[in-house]
């Protein structure tokens, strides 16, 4: 019954009080008293619904994104750490329910040594605590760094949980630096490839590509601060356009429809200030040196601005333009646009370009069909060379024993005849 519903009893209250204010017009009412009124938020338990966002980060780097983001103050989104390292997990400054040592009894909380299978065999061991952590959400972002023990073999199993619930899986993970050495990075290769049957969008930012865009001189701990912040730029430039409330708003299902089996992903930031800070931050951000195709090959583009409050619809329009005029006609987009009170100056435009499947498809053809036409060439060279006899040299004079062999002049060379001067 409606009578039953806080939800309606609020609104009902709400019209109440707005006829009492117009009748007591004539008071000494203020216009704060009057629109306090009517923007007081709806009683818990109403029935507005908002989608429910969970980020999971695993292992070393994701755990360090993770904590990054409870820094900047994400909106909307509930936070959770993983790991094998008990030590790692407590010093995460989340609360004790949002962490979960995963493989307790096969690792003893000491982590997982570099080891993807002890990381995949720990998730496994935890997967029910996995499963109960995950339940209930709509979208599930899963950060990680590939090339590790715990990142690299726990991240598939728990993107693979997520999927089994029918929930919009997301994971933005990074690859190793070249000076980590060939074993993370072959490690990293390898979890990624299981990532893509596990996830709806996989959104990989190579690590050295992060080397293009960085100071020189940045100290090794500060390149891994970058590659944690990027990471949170990530999450955020989607989550933002769901749970914060902006110029433009967008659905959820508007952003499941482009990122829900959408494959392989990637993203481009950028940064501007100044009279023309929207055109030069998207101009910065489809030429990122994270975007490691161009964004025309895209089927779906999922665009984000953030700018301070004077941040106009002129400027918004700007930027939006430049990369419309580079996508494929066809290519669904979905635009957002934040306005951060934080920010003075500075706009930001973070971008995720999906759908690189077909492409991807399109090249492992080429490779494959390159492939079999070289084996045919060969197959074919190998025919011939059975068909020709072998070459035989024209007997010569006997040669005497301790002499140097003797010189092969070309026939041609010997049916020359010499020139007379």
């Amino acid at each position: 019954m409606k009578g039953n519903n806080p939800a309606f009893d609020w609104h009902r209250e709400t019209v109440r009080q707005g006829v009492l204010v117009l009748a007591a017009a004539d008071s000494a009412l203020s216009e704060q008293a009057i629109t306090s009124t009517f923007s007081a938020s709806p009683p818990a338990g109403g029935t507005e619904n908002k989608a429910t966002i969970k980020v999971v980060g695993v292992g070393g780097g994701g755990s360090n994104a993770v904590n990054r983001m409870l820094q900047s103050a994400l909106q909307g989104v509930d936070f959770w750490v993983l790991n094998t390292d008990s030590q790692a997990l407590a010093s995460s400054p989340l609360a004790a329910q949002r962490k979960l040592q995963i493989g307790e009894k096969l690792t003893r909380g000491l982590g997982a040594g570099g080891n993807p299978a002890i990381g995949q065999r720990a998730a496994q061991e935890s997967k029910a605590a996995i499963e109960a952590a995950i339940q209930g959400s709509d979208m599930v972002f899963v950060t990680a760094g590939m090339g590790g023990g715990t990142g690299s073999g726990a991240a598939p199993v728990v993107a693979g949980v997520a999927k089994s619930l029918g929930v919009l899986t997301v994971a933005i993970v990074t690859t190793p630096f070249s000076f980590e050495g060939r074993l993370r990075q072959r490690q990293a290769q390898e979890a990624i490839q299981q990532l893509k049957a596990n996830v709806d969008t996989l959104i990989i930012i190579p690590n050295d590509k992060l080397l293009d865009a960085v100071d020189p001189n940045m100290p090794v701990t500060e390149a891994f601060r970058v590659a944690d912040d990027v990471l949170r730029q990530g999450v955020r430039g989607i989550s933002d356009i769901i749970t914060v409330p902006g110029l433009v708003n967008v659905d959820f299902a508007d952003v499941r429809a482009v990122m829900q089996g959408a494959g392989s992903s990637l993203m481009g930031q950028g940064r501007a200030t100044g009279k023309s800070r929207a055109r030069d931050a998207a101009l910065s951000a489809i030429s990122s040196p994270l975007l490691e195709l161009g964004i025309d090959r895209a089927t779906g583009i999922v665009w984000n601005i953030t700018g301070p409050p004077d941040m106009t619809l002129f400027e918004v329009n700007e930027a939006a333009e430049i990369i419309y005029d580079l996508v494929d006609p066809s290519a669904n987009l979905i635009f957002g646009a934040v306005v951060d009170p934080s920010m003075s100056q500075e706009v930001q435009i973070t971008l995720i370009a999906t759908g690189f499947g077909a492409t991807e498809a399109a090249a492992d053809a080429r490779g494959v069909a390159s492939a079999g036409a070289g084996q045919q060439a060969a197959a074919m060279q190998e025919q011939q060379s059975l068909r020709q006899p072998p070459l035989v040299a024209p007997p010569g004079p006997p040669q005497r024993q301790g002499s140097p062999p003797p010189i092969q002049v070309p026939e041609f060379l010997r049916k020359r005849r010499p020139k007379a001067y």
